[in-house]
């Protein structure tokens, strides 16, 4: 038996015009009863993915179809299973978040590029940054910080002139968003295995809210975040054009 593959695709016209495309060449079959899944859009739609299939043992090709391409392969009718069968995969681990808001109440969710504290107010929030249980920052004033994995660090993270991290290397990045006090904190590297606590000052004065690829929390007091290697993702990408070349050539531009 061949090779089976569920197609899906964002709600975008682009990647609905290439689902039909697809359709019209290819079988689909359910994504439970599928060997690979190809998933037609953006970076956004990816995570989308990845993070719903999370339970499934079939691993993700993307083909972009969406504005933001960098975990996808390029889209071509042509060669299909070929390729996908020819595909190398990278296996990556989230990011955990464990947000409590003013009330008390605790907020959980999965990240697979980044978890990001933003200020939600006029004023810069005020966050201290504990690492295993011990204070590192006492007082960091910014518009916003974050922690991104090494699959994410060339997402939000670059944006806020953080570290490309290399796929396989076992750290973390925390980055500031405009830093204000330490004036232009460059962040720090942590090992893959560190649990990063950020704790809110004057939430009240300075409220702050908390993201996981999208997914958003408000009025939050203190976010806890850490790899979580029991849940691995698997995407695949075309020879030569992996995850570890793309980081090491996003370097060069």
């Amino acid at each position: 038996m061949g090779l089976k593959v569920a197609l899906v695709a964002s709600n975008a016209v682009e990647a609905q015009a290439a689902l039909s495309a697809l359709l019209a060449r290819y079988d689909s079959v359910p994504e439970a009863e599928a060997d690979v899944i190809v998933a037609l859009g953006g970076d956004g739609f990816m995570l989308h993915t990845l993070h719903r299939t999370q339970d499934l043992i079939a691993p993700v090709y993307g083909m972009n179809r969406g504005t933001v391409g960098f975990l996808m392969n390029e889209y071509s009718e042509d060669g299909l299973l070929e390729r996908v069968a020819l595909a190398e995969e990278e296996v990556i681990n989230p990011l955990s978040m464990v947000a409590t808001q003013t009330d008390g109440t605790e907020r959980r969710a999965l990240a697979i590029n980044e978890v990001s504290l933003l200020r939600a107010g006029p004023q810069a929030a005020k966050l201290r940054i504990s690492v295993d249980g011990k204070v590192r920052l006492e007082e960091l004033v910014c518009d916003g910080a974050l922690v991104a994995t090494p699959a994410g660090s060339t997402a939000y993270n670059y944006s806020a002139h953080g570290p490309i991290l290399p796929i396989g290397a076992d750290v973390l990045a925390v980055t500031a968003m405009a830093a204000y006090r330490p004036r232009r904190w460059r962040g720090a590297l942590l090992p893959k295995t560190a649990h990063v606590t950020f704790d809110v000052l004057e939430p009240e004065k300075r409220p702050v809210m908390a993201d996981a690829d999208s997914r958003s929390v408000r009025e939050v007091v203190k976010v806890e975040i850490r790899s979580e290697p029991s849940i691995s993702h698997r995407i695949l990408f075309d020879p030569g054009h992996g995850l570890e070349e793309r980081l090491i050539s996003e370097q060069f531009v």
